[in-house]
């Protein structure tokens, strides 16, 4: 089923609000209950990302990039194009447009957004709006060097197989912490990207 009808009614049409209490929020601590009190106190700073669906006759496949080893959070780590939201975007959407042409050089003529998947607020105390969206087969990336150091795809068919959605932990803040981590062909997808996708299988795909 193609992703667009698969969507339809599944996604928010509006952004969630950190406010309001039916936003399901979801975060780094959905599989740990317990690591809720040690998420950073204060009013999160937002940032939209791009979760973008390249559809083409052979298969679907999503964009990700690999974050440049000279940045100071989350260097070499795999993400979504996205950012900081600035008082100029207007709406989540443009700032997850702007992000992504400026990152990889992704024109947003070729990108149809659908609606927002549910927000996440990460340990660093960002509050994520996941712009769902199909790419166009025209488009083309020129990856900016300062920010990203790889594009590359990951098939939605294995991003959305359940079977492919492991559990790991680690150390964390004196506690233990669970995530999902969607390891493919040497990548370590995991953290803030894995959750989202993640997000995506229980809106969009789960029955």
């Amino acid at each position: 089923m193609p992703l667009r009808e698969r969507a339809a009614g599944r996604l928010r049409t509006d952004p969630p609000s950190f406010l309001d209490p039916r936003s399901d929020l979801k975060g780094d601590h959905s599989l740990d209950p317990g690591l809720r009190p040690l998420l950073p106190a204060g009013e999160p700073r937002l940032a939209a990302v791009l979760v973008p669906v390249v559809e083409r006759p052979t298969g679907s496949g999503v964009i990700l990039t690999e974050r440049a080893a000279g940045l100071r959070n989350h260097s070499g780590q795999i993400a979504f194009p996205g950012g900081r939201v600035d008082p100029g975007d207007g709406t989540p959407v443009a700032a997850a447009l702007r992000e992504a042409e400026e990152e990889i050089g992704l024109d947003r003529r070729h990108v149809e957004p659908l609606g927002y998947l549910d927000a996440y607020l990460s340990g660093t105390n960002y509050f994520v709006l996941p712009v769902l969206g199909i790419v166009s087969p025209a488009f083309d990336v020129r990856p900016n060097p300062d920010e990203v150091a790889d594009v590359f795809e990951v098939p939605l068919d294995f991003l959305m197989d359940e079977g492919n959605h492991e559990l790991h932990a680690r150390e964390w803040r004196g506690g233990v912490r669970q995530y999902y981590a969607m390891p493919y062909g040497g990548r370590y997808i995991w953290g803030v990207t894995a959750g989202i996708l993640r997000n995506l299988f229980e809106r969009v795909w789960a029955p």
